[in-house]
């Protein structure tokens, strides 16, 4: 990663961060590798993405491909009983690139957050709160939230026959209507499945057609208990939601168990997917000493993304900090003393950017390149005394 693509990374890490204290989150860090165990529980990961390597004791280790799974471990078997826990985390993931595509980037960088040991409606809406706080904080342009839920996902697919769910998944995944009119479903399944995947848009209208559909009475729970969670969010948001209710949205991990969402920005050519999160509410048990269930909910923030919506973003660096001041001995006898003077440029209140000259140059020489650097004032550094200037950019 060079220089500037750092710069622009910390910028945003910034700003996500200064959202994440004011909601009350603590920074984790958890290990980069992890037993396959950890990182396969509760089908959060497909293991054919996971970079492996072997350990000392003959098993094997992965790359971490994403953090829910690292954090829940660790939540439960080292932070006790203390709910809810709030916590976020900046770091980088891994992820296997296809075999066929040299040169294919495997490392990624997010940011997000873990509520744990917190259900119901207000948990959900902290979460898809937090989310849009951190867009609209970066000044994110054309972005919207789109909200599904797992459980009544599954609860309408288990309407299909077992040997076609997975495919009407992909499907549905996909928005892949053509591969979907084509499968060799019942006349009903059909229309079943082609009113899954138009169940997308503005929620008012999604969750009055859901209203119309024959469906057991713990999907018409769910289905009230979204209607309450959008209600929440439309009320205590400061200004219009950008939010779309989407039912055919399911997400590639198995934990989740609610509410599935999804941030995305539209532009003239593309939407860039941003992040994505959900509900996960059994996956804490399968690392707890005694399978104790524990609530949780989480997103993660893809860095490279946001990094590239926001080039034309006035705040974002543009190029690396010039340095205030070049450090000269003007002898050989003096660079003792140009490093004493730079230390003492250095320790200032305020931070000064100072680099010390390493070559031998004519002074005219030595100011052209100052100049074209972008530095503004140069020590002239003898062995007794110091001459300072400053440059004007002809």
């Amino acid at each position: 990663m060079l220089p500037l693509d750092v710069a622009q990374k910390r910028w945003l890490e910034r700003g996500l961060q200064n959202v994440l204290h004011r909601w009350g989150y603590h920074r984790i860090i958890t290990s980069t590798l992890e037993r396959l165990e950890t990182l396969m529980a509760g089908g959060a990961v497909d293991r054919s993405t996971v970079i492996e390597i072997p350990d000392s004791d003959g098993g094997t280790v992965g790359l971490r491909p994403e953090l829910t799974a690292s954090i829940a471990r660790a939540a439960v078997t080292r932070m006790g009983d203390m709910y809810p826990q709030r916590l976020y985390y900046n770091a980088n993931v891994f992820r296997r690139a296809d075999l066929d595509r040299h040169g294919r980037q495997q490392e990624f960088y997010q940011t997000g957050i873990e509520l744990l040991g917190a259900s119901g409606t207000l948990a959900d809406a902290e979460a898809i709160s937090i989310l849009a706080d951190c867009l609209q904080s970066l000044a994110v342009p054309n972005w919207q939230i789109i909200l599904g839920e797992a459980g009544l996902s599954r609860a309408l697919l288990a309407q299909f026959p077992i040997k076609f769910q997975t495919q009407i998944r992909w499907c549905l995944a996909h928005l892949d209507r053509v591969t979907l009119e084509q499968l060799p479903l019942a006349p009903s399944h059909h229309q079943l499945a082609l009113s899954l995947l138009d169940l997308r848009g503005n929620p008012d209208r999604v969750l009055a057609k859901l209203a119309t559909l024959e469906l057991d009475a713990q999907s018409k729970t769910t289905i009230a208990n979204l209607q309450a969670l959008v209600e929440l969010l439309t009320a205590s948001s400061p200004q219009p939601l950008p939010l779309v209710l989407d039912l055919s949205l399911i997400q590639t991990f198995d934990y989740y168990t609610g509410i599935v969402f999804e941030a995305v920005c539209i532009t003239d050519d593309n939407a860039h997917i941003l992040g994505q999160g959900g509900r996960y509410d059994r996956l804490l048990a399968l690392y707890h000493p005694q399978g104790q269930n524990c609530p949780g909910i989480g997103f993660s923030l893809n860095i490279e993304t946001i990094q590239q919506v926001l080039q034309t973003h006035p705040s974002m660096p543009h190029y690396t900090p010039k340095p205030d001041w070049l450090v000269v001995a003007t002898t050989s006898t003096a660079a003792a003393a140009a490093l004493i003077y730079g230390q003492k440029l250095r320790s200032t209140p305020t931070l000064a950017r100072v680099e010390m000259y390493l070559d031998r140059g004519e002074p005219s020489q030595i100011r052209q390149i100052a100049i074209g650097r972008g530095i503004t004032q140069i020590a002239w550094v003898g062995e007794q005394d110091v001459k300072v200037e400053k440059l004007v950019e002809k």
